[in-house]
């Protein structure tokens, strides 16, 4: 009998939900691991969330001035058994729930030992301490040839670094490794006994052949490791096999559940508000951020400075990522002392030619120059210019390196009828999202959707479990078209951001 004799938020009241007596059957249980929090929410059928039934549990990475980012696998399997254990330990959900799924951040890596326990912390994307190494490989392998195999650039929040820094500097521990998996493994397998890697898991270590599927014989060998330390590819519509009964039957409402193997958040966010097609991109604003399109099919060549990750045998997810978004609003936040509300005011102010130019490299750029160590610059500053002025020239800027990225789009994708923008940054500052649509020249459509990347996680399960169900549709919260009497401003703007970026951060 369950523990629990109420819904995790009986006080739920989000608009996009339905209650579970109006909810169309099958549900999907999906869980999501994060930067700062693990997610776990249910839906149903039609993609609708399930109201009341979710849970977050925040956590943050440990961090260190020598580029350490990790956590702890356990604390975050800890997490997921607890949301389970909240939200699907119910009589209720018995025989409704058909699939579990889970998504967390990419190029996650965690060594286990014979036994499945854990020999290492949680290396996340953002632990730089293989920089060296990369510099090896990019002196070893042709760069761009590996970009065009894999989908992916060299850089060290891929695996293949990652794995040469832990075997020259933790010797001990990579060699009591057996196995390596994503922390999305590593949760299924301390949880269900077996685990296996989502392609949208595997592409996203920089290891995986875009083309074939498999793990990439040449890339394993620069890594340093063998196919038989890594997980069998499942693609979306293949469950996990031989999940023990016995380690789930803990949670009532999963008796008749399937359990699909972990895939990356990003793919998951880009469903989640609507970017399931070759006409819509998808702009996430976050603490980082990203621009992707989902084509259905591989494109022969892949933009310099773009990526290419493989989901299945006919889609893939190209598009670049951004190191500061929500980070460098931060920044303007706690160095100028502007609140979000007065940064939103900013946003919202007319042009000015008295603006700085900004490139907003804080933490260093990944798409579209791949220069790990660019930061941040200022131009034209004089006495005159105040606090507001040098955030409006971030805010800028930061739409000024989502335009570098959707020039390469616009290169390898083609029939791209419409922008849409979610994301913490767009729902603080929705004022910013008028200077993105007047910067790409394009109407922007703003999606607010709560739990957008459990959405689509519930939709990607969804497509074997209920394909002929239609899917529920969220209402977007307004269109930021843009201004024809601000074009000449933002060619001038986008004018001097590559005139500073060629000057300062190009062949870095």
């Amino acid at each position: 009998m369950s523990k629990h004799k109420s819904t995790p938020h009986p006080d739920d009241t989000t608009d996009f939900s339905a209650p579970l007596e109006d909810a169309l059957d099958p549900l999907v249980m999906t869980l999501d691991i994060g930067s700062t929090a693990t997610r776990g929410s249910l839906h149903d059928a039609a993609g609708t969330p399930v109201r009341g039934y979710r849970h977050k549990i925040p956590h943050a990475f440990a961090t260190a001035a020598d580029g350490t980012s990790v956590i702890d696998p356990d604390r975050v399997t800890d997490e997921i058994a607890e949301i389970l254990d909240r939200v699907c330990d119910r009589p209720e959900l018995a025989g409704r729930v058909r699939g579990v799924g889970i998504d967390s951040f990419a190029s996650s890596l965690v060594g286990v030992d014979a036994q499945g326990d854990a020999v290492t912390e949680c290396f996340t994307y953002a632990d730089s301490r293989c920089a060296p190494q990369l510099a090896q490989l990019r002196e070893e392998l042709d760069e761009l040839e590996v970009q065009q195999k894999m989908g992916a650039r060299l850089h060290t929040s891929y695996l293949a670094p990652r794995f040469r820094w832990l075997r020259e500097t933790r010797p001990e521990q990579f060699g009591a490794a057996a196995r390596w998996l994503s922390i999305g493994e590593y949760v299924w397998l301390r949880l269900l006994g077996t685990t296996a890697a989502g392609t949208a898991t595997a592409a996203w270590t920089g290891l995986l052949n875009r083309r074939s599927g498999h793990w990439d014989k040449r890339m394993l060998t620069a890594a340093g490791v063998s196919e038989d330390v890594l997980s069998p590819v499942l693609d979306p519509h293949e469950p996990i096999p031989d999940v023990d009964p016995a380690r789930v039957e803990r949670w009532q409402g999963l008796s008749e559940a399937q359990w699909f193997a972990p895939v990356a958040d990003g793919l998951c966010a880009n469903l989640g508000v609507g970017g399931t097609g070759e006409d819509t991109i998808v702009v996430s604003a976050a603490t980082s951020g990203a621009m992707r399109v989902l084509l259905h099919h591989q494109p022969q060549h892949i933009p310099a400075g773009l990526w290419c990750y493989r989901i299945d045998s006919s889609r893939c997810l190209l598009g670049g990522a951004l190191n500061d978004v929500g980070r460098a609003v931060s920044w303007l936040q706690d160095t100028l002392a502007l609140d979000d509300a007065v940064l939103n005011d900013v946003a919202a102010a007319p042009v000015s030619a008295d603006n700085p130019g900004v490139l907003p490299f804080l933490t260093g750029e990944r798409s579209t120059g791949w220069a790990g160590s660019a930061r941040a610059v200022f131009a034209d500053v004089s006495a005159s210019t105040d606090a507001p002025a040098m955030a409006r020239g971030m805010l800028e800027g930061i739409a000024g390196s989502y335009r570098r990225v959707s020039d390469e789009l616009e290169v390898a994708a083609h029939g791209v009828e419409r922008i849409v923008a979610a994301g913490r940054v767009t729902q603080e500052l929705p004022s910013w999202l008028q200077i993105l649509g007047d910067y790409l020249g394009k109407p922007v459509i703003h999606q607010t959707i709560k739990r957008s990347t459990c959405r689509g996680n519930a939709l990607l399960m969804l497509e074997s479990l209920a394909p002929d169900v239609e899917r529920s549709h969220p209402e977007p919260a307004g269109t930021y078209a843009p201004r024809e009497a601000a074009q000449d401003y933002y060619r001038g703007v986008h004018d001097r951001f590559e005139h500073l970026y060629d000057a300062l951060v190009a062949g870095r």
